[in-house]
């Protein structure tokens, strides 16, 4: 009788382990889907500063849709600089934290 006990008390464990995977690997795949909205949102939010930056700079709203989209592009690759040398210096100072 104690050894049924002790089976039934491991595979209930295991099946809290096989839960516990579940919620993680979903944890996971939410995680991704945030970092990928935010990412989606940066761009939508860089364009609309680009394009608001255009309409303020002319008293008629003529659009030179490639002047544009290379002002997007450069602005994203600002963010992303500035993004890297704020990871860069996060990591320096965890380093300098852990040493």
């Amino acid at each position: 009788q104690t050894e049924q006990e002790l089976k039934e008390v491991v595979r209930r464990q295991e099946e809290k382990m096989l839960q516990l995977i579940d919620k993680s690997g979903e944890v996971t795949r939410l995680t991704e889907e945030v970092s990928q909205l935010k990412r989606s949102l940066q761009h939508a939010e860089t364009r609309a500063k680009v394009l608001w930056e255009e309409m303020q700079g002319q008293e008629k709203p003529k659009v030179d849709a490639a002047y544009i989209q290379e002002r997007v592009l450069l602005r994203q690759e600002l963010d992303k600089l500035r993004m890297l040398l704020l990871e860069k210096e996060d990591e320096k100072l965890q380093l300098s934290n852990k040493y």
